[in-house]
């Protein structure tokens, strides 16, 4: 299990108030209290660390593609499945192995997994300027309808990491009579790079 680590550079530590920040200015992250010059620096990177994430390990291709294609400052993702941190897949069809509350879970996980793929080929998520589209497909039973609030839970792990504006983007989410391994979620998604 791969741990994040705070990329900006500190001046200080100290002891955090009861609202997360230093006396001096700056703000506590997770267990460490660190004082940075100006502005708290809110990239994805420190993001994941304030959110106590674990990203899984990036999974093998499951076929013939690239999981990541960079072209100019666009990062496609291929379809991505929900890989847990032991390497093995969320399985099943939510309305009959699965509760929509798993759904989400399952959504959620294939959102860490898509970061673990940009930050494996990007070397930072800090290179992601925003989420611009994201394509959900749900594993679902044909009496199943709700299919967009088992993609909230990617969508609102994105705008945890990226914040309400760049990691809020035009999204679409389907339901589908199978997908590959009975994964219960696959999502796509492009995102645009800094320069």
């Amino acid at each position: 299990m791969e741990r994040v680590r705070n990329q900006a550079a500190p001046v200080a530590t100290g002891k955090c108030d009861a609202g997360g920040r230093l006396p001096a200015g700056g703000n506590c992250i997770g267990a460490e209290t660190v004082l940075y010059p100006g502005p708290h620096p809110m990239d994805p990177e420190t993001r994941l660390v304030e959110l106590h994430l674990s990203l899984p390990p990036v999974p093998k291709p499951g076929g013939i593609y690239q999981p990541v294609v960079v072209l100019n400052l666009v990062a496609y993702v291929s379809g991505t499945g929900p890989s847990r941190t032991d390497g093995t897949f969320i399985t099943g069809r939510v309305g009959a192995d699965l509760t929509l509350a798993e759904g989400r879970a399952a959504a959620r996980q294939v959102g860490l997994t898509i970061l673990a793929q940009l930050r494996a080929n990007l070397g930072s998520l800090n290179r992601v300027k925003r989420l611009v589209k994201s394509l959900g497909m749900v594993n679902a039973t044909a009496e199943f309808s709700q299919h967009p609030q088992v993609i909230n839970g990617y969508s609102e792990l994105m705008a945890e990491v990226f914040g309400p504006d760049a990691g809020v983007g035009a999204r679409s989410a389907v339901g589908m009579v199978s997908l590959p391994g009975n994964i219960a979620v696959e999502i796509e998604a492009i995102f645009e790079l800094h320069a």
